[in-house]
């Protein structure tokens, strides 16, 4: 029992911190009234009329008569995304009024286990963020069709399940449920029998059988609704929905519409991110934005707060801990302005005040990574402009070829047939009809597998672009007009231990270095963000229309989104989880 909260609460001794002159953001009732909030240590000792709580030694923070509303959760996020090692991702999301998130850090265990992401949770105590860790609940995501760096089992995922911060596993893929994976399975009754911890779907397409099969599994969420038809589907039936608005796909407006259309109870919905891409995270900000976006979109100012804190806290039977402004909760909580101009001005994380009218009090020094999380590129193989080539049945001058189209909104691939010449036996792209070449490369040093296809949706017009960062593998993307450059791409990038390059003529044009996991940076939010508009506008000119092509580019590889993707091991239907090749025939 903490006596010194119970003190203050009691007004037999002074709060360490009182939050007055607000309009308080009340998410049990949907109220708005004025009052305040008396913090003792990390904990919320009283709201409401709290000028007893002042005493001596009291910090007082005079709210002018703003809004105070809890600090804002995201429940489903990968930090990863961002670009950013923990703890300036951390710093940047704090200053958007994000205290708490929910993640799995799976991008990280795919490239280096359950002690990577050990290692990323123990660089994150430094922080005044609150991680919430969701066990990845397979990796390699897609079996049998990636190569990763990472392995989780039943085993493993068990022993993860027992720390401390761990709420459930995440990222249970509906078509695995419905084939019986028999190690998700094993997972998932190892989390049904631990009480308060919860499944997390990954349910893209699924209706009707289908989605009462995953939900009878024990699945209780779902982030991959793209329609209000889909939203509606999961909460008739008891699914806590996450709207998905981040950077890679923004579903708000349309999941919402049947919602409020109906006048639908919200108290299971909630908004998440996702995927944040860091000039995203700088210039719009984070759940913030979210807000700013569910306002214009007919959502009430309480119930636009509920979602981005009361709701995503339930989603994970949190809500005695964190997400709202009560006795006994965490001392979250942010100062805003209204809705007509929605901003967060100030907050306070744990009870520690983190930013003060838009300035931010906290600068959270570089950690020393563990070598777990470095020098993770390695091949097993030379990569040459050899390593790329797609050959043509014997004797074919022409073939016809299965393309895969990323659409340029949501990189979710669609299927389109194409003719291609051939050339010494060796199928060429076309750059008039805006199909390149793409391929994966595997880069752990185990195979040496180098998986090729066809790809249409970048228009890019010369030059080659590569990333190590490739869901759900992060095995090295590649793809380009010509074996040249790709081959140049790939090499750079496994030299500099993983990053994101463009090449053209066999120059480098621009280049971002990973060093962590090839996949995240210590620069802050403001300077990754800057060289990343650099790179991004270098692709641009090459012709590329789409605005964040590399966050595009790394979805291209994730074998669990319809309807076409690119592995180390290949060229993947996901509707068929089958590799298959992306020369159908030989052609007139």
């Amino acid at each position: 029992m903490d006596k010194k909260l119970l003190a203050a609460a009691g007004g037999q001794a002074p709060a360490d911190i009182v939050v007055k002159n607000g309009k308080l953001v009340n998410v049990y009732t949907k109220e708005i009234y004025e009052g305040g909030v008396a913090i003792s240590g990390d904990k919320i000792a009283a709201v409401g009329d709290v000028e007893y709580a002042i005493g001596e030694g009291t910090e007082v923070i005079d709210a002018g008569g703003n809004y105070i509303t809890p600090g804002f959760i995201d429940g489903h996020i990968h930090p990863e995304s961002s670009s950013l090692s923990i703890r300036s991702f951390a710093e940047l999301v704090l200053k958007h009024g994000t205290t708490a998130v929910m993640t799995d850090l799976h991008e990280i265990g795919v490239v280096a286990g359950l002690e990577g992401i050990e290692a990323v949770l123990e660089e994150a105590e430094a922080t005044d963020l609150k991680l919430y860790f969701v066990v990845p609940s397979h990796v390699p995501f897609a079996p049998n069709l990636e190569t990763s760096g990472g392995h989780f089992n039943p085993e493993i995922i068990k022993k993860a399940l027992e720390r401390k911060d761990a709420v459930g596993i995440s990222e249970v893929v509906g078509p695995y449920i419905l084939n019986g994976f028999p190690e998700l399975m094993e997972s998932m009754d190892h989390v049904n029998h631990m009480p308060g911890k919860t499944c997390q779907g990954h349910l893209p397409d699924m209706e009707g059988a289908a989605l009462n099969t995953c939900l009878a599994a024990g699945v209780t969420t779902d982030h991959e609704s793209l329609s209000g038809e889909d939203a509606l589907a999961r909460l008739r039936n008891g699914c806590h929905l996450m709207i998905r608005e981040g950077s890679a796909a923004r579903n708000m407006a349309d999941c919402l519409k049947p919602i409020l259309e109906q006048k639908l109870d919200t108290s299971r919905v909630s908004i998440v991110t996702d995927d944040l891409h860091t000039v995203d995270a700088v210039d719009r900000g984070h759940l913030d934005d979210a807000v700013r976006t569910a306002l214009k979109n007919g959502v009430d100012f309480p119930t636009a707060i509920q979602m981005v804190s009361l709701n995503a806290a339930r989603a994970f039977h949190l809500d005695d801990e964190i997400g709202g402004l009560a006795p006994g909760k965490r001392a979250d909580l942010n100062i805003t302005t209204g809705e007509e101009a929605f901003e967060v001005l100030s907050v306070i994380s744990g009870g520690k005040q983190i930013v003060d009218h838009k300035k931010c009090l906290v600068s959270y020094p570089k950690a020393e990574h563990k070598p777990c999380l470095l020098n993770t590129t390695r091949l097993k193989n030379p990569i040459t402009p050899d390593s790329f080539k797609i050959y043509a049945p014997e004797g074919a001058k022409k073939v016809r070829v299965q393309v895969m189209d990323t659409l340029p909104w949501i990189p979710i691939t669609q299927g389109r047939e194409a003719v291609l010449d051939v050339k010494d036996g060796v199928v060429q792209c076309d750059i008039s009809q805006d199909v390149l070449y793409i391929a994966q490369v595997e880069r752990y040093g185990i195979n040496g597998n180098v998986g090729k296809a066809f790809m249409g949706g970048f228009h890019l017009q010369a030059g080659a672009i590569a990333s190590s960062v490739g869901h759900d593998n992060h095995n090295v993307i590649v793809m380009g007009t010509n074996f040249e450059d790709m081959a140049k791409a790939v090499n750079y990038l496994i030299d500099i231990g993983g990053g994101q390059v463009v090449v053209k003529d066999g120059e480098i044009l621009g280049a971002v270095e990973y060093p962590v996991c090839g996949l995240l940076s210590d620069l802050s939010g403001e300077e990754l963000a800057d060289e990343k508009r650099k790179l991004n506008g270098i692709i641009h000119e090459l012709g590329c229309p789409i605005t964040i092509p590399f966050m595009f580019l790394s979805f291209i590889c994730l074998a669990a989104i319809p309807v076409y993707a690119i592995t180390d091991v290949g060229f993947i239907n996901v509707l068929t989880q089958e590799v298959v090749d992306p020369v159908i025939e030989a052609a007139e």
